[in-house]
């Protein structure tokens, strides 16, 4: 049985898009905001992994966290609508990177593998308008660096590099290819 540390909507969507059967237990785990952008993902993905609670004896435990980076600094989920207003303004014609970290686990604690996916986003340039608009939506609230690439703010961004998945949270590839390795499907 797979766990997933996270009550993440769109976590849950797309390992259920993949067709890989998991059960949610979310994990509470206080997450680090300091450090460069892989080590945040990495640690953050570790922690929520570590500190999901499953009562089971056997099974893995997946975690993931997403950090944007944009101009030397590490984007997390905005605190409110000015940080959101900050966060795109920053972004608004300008590419950036997006690092999803994935730790999977057994529930035993005999092994951790912890790893990260990076790929590159462009955004177009967004008027103050356009930007406004976005966040009297809502949907930039609660994720990294205040846009959902699967949403609204897809019309903004004209290409990619890297994983689709990687951006909106977890980067189905990586995860796919460490439960094949771990023989945890």
């Amino acid at each position: 049985m797979l766990y997933l540390a996270s009550s993440s909507p769109r976590r849950k969507e797309l390992l259920s898009s993949a067709g890989i059967e998991f059960s949610v237990a979310p994990s509470f785990a206080e997450e680090i905001k300091d450090g460069n952008p892989s080590e945040i993902a990495s640690e953050n993905a570790r922690r929520k992994a570590l500190g999901a609670s499953v009562n089971a004896s056997d099974g893995f435990i997946l975690g993931a966290d997403t950090v944007v980076f944009a101009n030397g600094e590490c984007l997390g989920k905005p605190q409110d609508a000015s940080d959101a207003r900050r966060m795109l303004s920053l972004l608004s014609g300008r590419e950036h990177s997006v690092f999803t970290g994935v730790c999977l686990r057994d529930v035993e604690n005999t092994f951790i593998d912890v790893r990260v996916d990076e790929c590159r986003v462009w955004f177009s340039e967004m008027s103050e308008k356009e930007i406004d608009d976005y966040i009297a939506c809502g949907e930039c609230m609660g994720k990294a660096g205040a846009y959902a690439i699967q949403g609204r703010a897809g019309k903004f961004i004209p290409r990619i590099s890297g994983s689709f998945s990687c951006v909106v949270g977890l980067p189905l590839e990586l995860v796919s290819r460490m439960l094949r390795e771990h023989n945890a499907v």
